[in-house]
């Protein structure tokens, strides 16, 4: 696995080195011995595959307050996703700026996001499927959001948005 920083501390893109034959190919999407090199690893405690068949569709921004801020581990398993991370911890010099990746099938980039970021993406395909893994469990109670088209992060979204959810349009 390759670990890119980004402007965001503690954000990292990653890209999986796939073993490929005429079989089809073999890919480890974590290691937490790999892991170690770039965090103090927290154990994944729950597993989430989500699946949105519009493209256009937003998800997001989401996040969790102490004491369940989560580390997320993020990956597109089938079709392509515009990814987006907004550092929310009050204390960083990167306080409300936001890093954009596109991930895919095909890229087969992940993003790992530590605790204090939000996290929501747009789909630019149909069909999208993702996994997801988290430090904590969800919290509806603890969860917070931030609008997706929040003026002052002005986040260039790719595509007209064509589904949201109620609670993400009211965040």
């Amino acid at each position: 696995m390759n670990f890119e920083k980004t402007i965001i501390d503690g954000v990292f893109i990653i890209t999986t080195e796939p073993f490929i034959d005429e079989r089809g190919f073999f890919e480890r999407i974590y290691c937490k011995k790999e892991f170690s090199n770039i965090v103090d690893p927290k154990e994944f405690v729950q597993f989430n595959h989500s699946f949105t068949k519009e493209k256009g569709t937003i998800r997001g921004l989401h996040y969790q307050l102490p004491p369940k801020k989560e580390r997320k581990i993020v990956k597109c398993i089938r079709g392509k996703i515009f990814d987006v991370v907004v550092d929310v911890r009050a204390n960083s010099p990167t306080y409300f700026q936001w890093i954009a990746v596109e991930l895919s099938d095909k890229n087969r980039k992940m993003i790992y996001i530590p605790e204090g970021c939000a996290h929501g993406f747009q789909t630019l395909v149909n069909n999208c499927e993702l996994i997801y893994f988290h430090t904590q469990y969800y919290c509806k109670e603890l969860e917070k959001s931030i609008f997706y088209n929040d003026l002052k992060l002005n986040i260039g979204w790719p595509m007209t948005v064509t589904k949201i959810s109620e609670k993400d349009l009211n965040a």
